[in-house]
C-alpha cells in the first residue's frame, strides 16, 4: 500500500510531541516508527519553539528589561521542552569527563543522579544562554534559529555516528534514519537561516554543524557511538553556539 501524502504532516506532528510538552490530542500511540518518521522534522518542530520564545521576549522585554526578558525566555525554552535536552548535557558530561572505561561511562549515563561535572555543564549552558539572548540587540532571528539549529545538529548525529547502545533511543534514531532525512532537514535549515538571518544565519549553520562534528566524534571515542544522552548535549550545545554566532554585535 503507498503512503498517505499526509506523511510529512504527520511527522511533523510526532516531532512537536516527541520534543515538546505541547498536547496534541488525537494522535495514535507512539512507536518506534512514528518517532523515525519524525526525525527530518525535528528542525521545524525548533521554529515552534522558537515561535513561543520570541513572544515571550517581545512581550517581558519592554516590561522588564533584557535580562529579566532572557532569564523568562530561557525558563520558557526548558519548559516547553520538558528539559528533554539538558537533563541528556547532564548525563554526557558525568560520563565523558570521568576519565573512566567505556563501559562505567555509559553506566554513569544511565544513573539519574547529576555529579559534579553534569552540573558545571547544565549551568554553564544554561548561564550563556541567557547572557546571549540578553546581549542581543534584535533577539528575534537568533530565537528562532537557534532551537532549529540545534535540532538539526541531532539530525546529523543520529544519521552520521553509530549508536553506542544496542537498545535505547541512539540504536533506535539509527537504525531508522535514512539519507532522504538528513537532506531535508537540511533544506528546511538552510533555508530559514537564510530567510531569517541571511548570511549570518548560513554561517552560524556552519559553526554549529562543525560543532556538533567535533563533539560527535570526540563522543563516539569515549563511548563507541552515540546515545540519546549525547543527542541531547548535541542540541543544546548545538543551540549555545547558534547564539553566539548570532548576536554578535558587527
Amino acid at each position: 500500500m503507498s503512503e498517505s501524502p499526509a506523511r510529512p504532516a504527520n511527522g511533523l506532528l510526532e516531532a512537536i510531541r516527541f520534543l515538546t510538552i505541547i498536547p496534541l490530542p488525537g494522535l495514535p500511540p507512539m512507536n518506534e516508527q512514528s518517532v523515525a518518521r519524525a526525525i527530518p522534522w525535528f528542525p521545524a518542530a525548533g521554529l515552534i519553539i522558537g515561535s513561543a520564545m520570541v513572544a515571550v521576549d517581545t512581550v517581558a522585554r519592554p516590561l522588564w528589561g533584557d535580562l529579566v526578558a532572557a532569564v523568562l525566555v530561557v525558563a520558557t525554552w526548558g519548559i516547553v521542552t520538558g528539559g528533554l535536552h539538558l537533563d541528556g548535557v547532564s548525563d554526557t558530561f558525568d560520563a565523558v569527563m570521568s576519565w573512566r572505561s567505556r563501559e562505567r561511562k555509559l553506566e554513569i549515563m544511565k544513573d539519574s543522579r547529576i555529579g559534579a561535572m553534569g552540573a558545571i555543564a547544565l549551568i554553564m549552558i544554561i548561564l550563556l544562554k541567557v547572557a546571549f539572548i540578553a546581549s542581543a540587540t534584535v533577539a528575534w532571528p537568533a530565537l528562532l534559529l537557534a532551537p532549529m539549529l540545534g535540532r538539526w545538529a541531532d539530525c546529523y548525529g543520529i544519521y552520521r555516528f553509530p549508536p553506542a547502545r544496542e537498545g535505547g533511543l541512539g540504536r533506535m534514531f539509527n537504525s531508522h534514519v535514512q539519507q532522504r532525512d538528513l537532506w531535508l532537514s537540511s533544506v528546511l535549515i538552510l533555508g530559514s537561516a537564510w530567510l531569517i538571518a541571511g548570511l549570518a544565519g548560513i554561517i552560524a549553520a556552519a559553526l554549529v554543524l562543525a560543532v556538533a562534528h567535533l563533539l560527535a566524534r570526540w563522543w563516539v571515542r569515549d563511548l563507541g557511538g552515540l546515545t540519546g544522552d549525547t543527542y541531547g548535549a548535541l542540541c543544546e550545545i548545538g543551540e549555545v553556539v547558534a547564539l553566539a554566532a548570532l548576536t554578535i554585535r558587527m
